[in-house]
């Protein structure tokens, strides 16, 4: 868009964009007063008021419509509900890091400027109907999330971690570049919704270009067998920004796929919907099976990812066809909100028990953590338990969602991988849960480091979202209804 153009916008276009404008803004503004005042507090502050200010300005986008701007970004009730979830959980995240980072980093004011960034990256990337916003958006998130991995200056598993992930999400986001030039060259645009409608004669360039696009797309999302850089990573990166890999940048991209598989009508071609149905069914089997074998809880949480991923496929697939697509994006919506509050509930409670040194991620170390912490334990068995799909867990009705959407689209063989592998997941899970609850050998409270009271708020707050939206989960529905999808 050239500068002149931007006075062409109309009024309701201004509005739509309106939030994420407010976002870039104040990411201009927070990196001039980090570089001229250097301060912390400042730092703090600054990134929670610039990530919340925006979600003032989305009631106003709603009740403009749908409104796609300049042809590359659709701003819809789909995006903002997107852009509210990551918002939210980067405040979140934003605050579990305050203390985590005191004396890991001397300069810790420039990770309120790298969360940010990767934010509004994400906000965008959840919103791209047009390829270069897709790719624009995506590394916006990438690049920050480079840095945010390897942000403490202190100890080498942050380094390698990081240079793991720069290494191959480069070669994935090569390869998904390159499929989209194959797109392009049969369908003559960039736009999501022309890769739908291309002559028979030209069909077997663009498969080759989708396939290629899928790779890239399945290896940010960690699925298999295209997920083996995810536990190194999630296990050397620092605590708080592993929440954040987990949960904003695998929602960034589970969100442009949903829309570019409806937009495109990714599923109309078969050997597609099998190759992502089999894909699906190997992580949620494989990353369950795998995570049995870990004694490192960060371990086990990126191999539990990966099969949550697998069960996200379950709402591509239905939303793929016609009759299932609003069940399908419902379920996936909602799966979504709910897996945020479930990870960033376990990985916040990793957070506010890890020491100035280390992380709090092997298993033996929660032994007797109810007798110790039980605020904190409560909330680590609420995630744990809402993982495994535990009835009165935001979990549960999660899962059963999915189920639903599943059986209503006759997609058996997901649902049946779901059933497994969510049977295999219980073990594990409640292997974090025996742990906690072993007494003391000498029947007296063990005594643990003080916890921030900020960082314990969060991860309380999150436990009862995780609680109260398995027991009455109906208004997050409703909205879901409500906002509609891409």
């Amino acid at each position: 868009m050239s500068a002149a153009e931007v006075w062409t916008l109309s009024a309701a276009e201004v509005w739509a964009l309106a939030p994420y404008l407010a976002l870039a803004g104040g990411i201009a503004l927070l990196l001039l007063a980090v570089a001229a005042l250097r301060s912390h507090r400042l730092a703090f502050w600054g990134a929670i008021a610039t990530l919340a200010i925006p979600l003032a300005f989305v009631p106003t986008a709603l009740g403009g419509g749908t409104q796609i701007v300049d042809d590359v970004l659709e701003i819809d009730g789909y995006a903002l509900f997107f852009f509210v979830l990551f918002s939210l959980a980067a405040i979140a995240t934003a605050v579990l890091s305050a203390r985590y980072l005191g004396s890991r980093a001397t300069h810790r004011q420039e990770f309120y400027l790298l969360l940010t960034t990767a934010t509004l990256g994400a906000a965008v990337t959840a919103g791209a109907s047009h390829f270069a916003t897709f790719l624009m958006g995506l590394e916006v998130l990438s690049i920050s999330l480079y840095a945010m991995i390897a942000y403490p200056e202190e100890g080498h598993p942050p380094l390698e971690a990081a240079a793991k992930y720069l290494i191959l999400s480069g070669a994935a986001s090569s390869t998904m570049l390159f499929g989209m030039a194959l797109i392009y060259a049969t369908s003559g645009s960039l736009n999501f919704e022309a890769a739908g409608d291309i002559a028979a004669g030209e069909r077997n360039v663009l498969v080759l270009g989708q396939a290629m696009l899928l790779v890239g797309v399945f290896f940010k999302l960690s699925l298999v067998p295209f997920h083996m850089w995810t536990p190194d990573v999630y296990q050397g990166a620092p605590a708080p920004v592993t929440g954040f890999v987990a949960t904003v940048s695998k929602g960034a991209v589970f969100a442009v796929l949903l829309r570019y598989a409806i937009d495109a009508d990714l599923l109309s071609s078969p050997a597609v919907g099998i190759v992502i149905a089999v894909i699906a069914v190997l992580s949620m089997v494989v990353g369950n099976i795998l995570a049995l074998l870990q004694t490192n809880l960060k371990r086990l949480l990126a191999y539990s990812s990966i099969a949550h991923l697998g069960y996200l496929m379950i709402a591509l697939v239905v939303a793929g066809t016609a009759a299932g697509r609003a069940l399908g994006v419902e379920s996936g919506l909602f799966y979504v909100a709910g897996y945020f509050l479930m990870t960033l509930a376990a990985f916040g409670v990793v957070t506010v028990l890890s020491n100035e040194t280390d992380d709090a991620d092997q298993i033996s170390g929660y032994d007797g953590l109810l007798w110790r912490r039980p605020a904190i334990a409560a909330v680590l068995a609420a995630a744990a338990l809402a993982l495994a799909g535990i009835p009165l867990t935001v979990g549960f009705f999660a899962k059963f969602y999915l189920v639903a959407a599943g059986v209503g689209n006759a997609a058996w063989g997901l649902v049946w991988a779901l059933i497994v592998g969510s049977a295999i997941g219980i073990y594990y899970y409640l292997r974090i849960v025996f742990a906690m609850t072993k007494r003391p050998e000498d029947d007296r409270p063990l005594e643990a480091r003080r916890a921030p009271w900020e960082g314990l708020a969060t991860v309380v707050l999150l436990g009862v979202l995780i609680v109260l939206l398995g027991i009455y989960p109906s208004p997050v529905i409703e909205l879901i209804r409500e906002l509609g999808g891409p």
